[in-house]
């Protein structure tokens, strides 16, 4: 793969959708496993009303979490901004792909003290429940929730369609 491919790779805006199934009867390595194939990190920032996909973040390497220094406790960022790291998966059904769980994590960053503040107990909680096809967004502000729907919604209106009641009333177009 040339520079110019592996560039235009890194910026697409998409979702990663499962490919294969390594529990599919083969019996080798990674039966049993876990697949986050199907699992994309959103950063929303309501400080600069957007949003984006952002896979350096399954590995605490996205854009907002590079170059701080993690503390484990809010007060010590007072002056910091908030973002969310919104773990979202997708399933396929006949009808095709779907929003299948949706739960977001806050992130607090203070560049000028090279400062920022996460849980990692309810990042990786909410990672499995966003695989697990649970809804966890109640907690995040309305600009916030507002910013992630129109992003789902724009993203693909046909994923968007084929997802629950549940999630439609969770970020509701208002």
């Amino acid at each position: 793969m040339s520079a110019d491919q592996s560039s235009n790779n890194k910026k697409k805006n998409q979702f990663t959708i499962m490919k294969d199934d390594s529990t599919d009867g083969h019996g080798g390595y990674g039966v049993g496993s876990i697949s986050l194939e199907n699992i994309s990190p959103v950063i929303i920032d309501p400080n600069e009303d957007r949003a984006f996909v952002d896979m350096g973040a399954m590995h605490a390497r996205s854009e907002v979490e590079r170059r701080v220094k993690f503390l484990p406790d809010k007060s010590e960022v007072p002056n910091g901004k908030l973002y969310w790291i919104v773990w979202v998966t997708v399933e396929r059904t006949e009808s095709g792909p779907y929003y299948h769980g949706v739960a977001g994590s806050e992130i607090i960053v203070d560049r000028s003290i090279k400062r920022a503040y996460k849980s990692m107990p309810e990042h990786v909680n909410h990672m499995d429940k966003s695989m697990k096809g649970k809804f966890i967004v109640d907690h995040m502000d309305d600009h916030s929730k507002k910013l992630l729907g129109d992003f789902l919604r724009e993203h693909s209106q046909e994923m968007w369609e084929n997802s629950s009641e549940e999630l439609k009333q969770a970020l509701p177009d208002k």
